[in-house]
């Protein structure tokens, strides 16, 4: 197979997935082509993309590759798919999803401790939505079970990692770090 070749099948692939696909499931797709030749055509594709002024481009995000859309035409996409179920997130569930996000992995009590008031029924919608998931179990007494977000997170959110989470100190709480990170002391001692 020639880059020609390759580069076509990797835009085709990555057209018609609906997830985002890293370059080792495309290198596994075409067999015998590594990983650093696929990734060279994602580049490739991606600056072809963004220099012919295209309503598209491709997005690094949740570890992998997808074709998106422009934010000036989000209305028009989400005219076509208004039918489609989509959710809304309550106050509740963005903020404990804040809080897993930037302590994780966190028990159910350390989120508790720091918002104030119990959120099983919010990590049941969060786990339920798929945003969240189980990352194992504390080794403290009674083993509470510790949470962690998912690839369907990033994928929300428009993120590749949780690393690409603006700092605590960039969202204007700067009287709540030093409170979070005193009580993130305190119960992992």
């Amino acid at each position: 197979m020639n880059k020609t070749e390759i580069k076509n099948i990797v835009e085709c692939l990555l057209f018609v997935s609906s997830k985002p696909v890293t370059s080792r499931k495309l290198s596994e797709v075409l067999g015998n082509v590594k990983e650093k030749e696929v990734a060279d055509c994602i580049e490739e594709l991606s600056k072809e993309y963004s220099g012919q002024n295209k309503p598209i481009f491709i997005q690094k995000v949740a570890g992998g590759w997808r074709f998106a859309t422009k934010k000036e035409y989000g209305k028009w996409v989400k005219l076509l798919f208004s039918r489609e179920t989509t959710y809304k997130l309550s106050a509740a569930s963005l903020e404990t999803l804040a809080i897993v996000a930037y302590r994780q992995p966190v028990t159910a009590q350390e989120i508790e401790a720091i918002r104030g008031v119990s959120g099983s029924g919010v990590l049941r919608g969060l786990f339920e939505k798929k945003l969240i998931k189980i990352a194992g179990r504390k080794q403290a007494v009674g083993r509470p079970i510790l949470y962690k977000t998912t690839d369907r997170f990033l994928e929300y959110f428009g993120l590749d990692s949780i690393s690409d989470l603006p700092p605590l100190e960039e969202l204007g709480i700067e009287e709540n770090i030093e409170e979070l990170k005193d009580e993130g002391k305190t119960e992992s001692d």
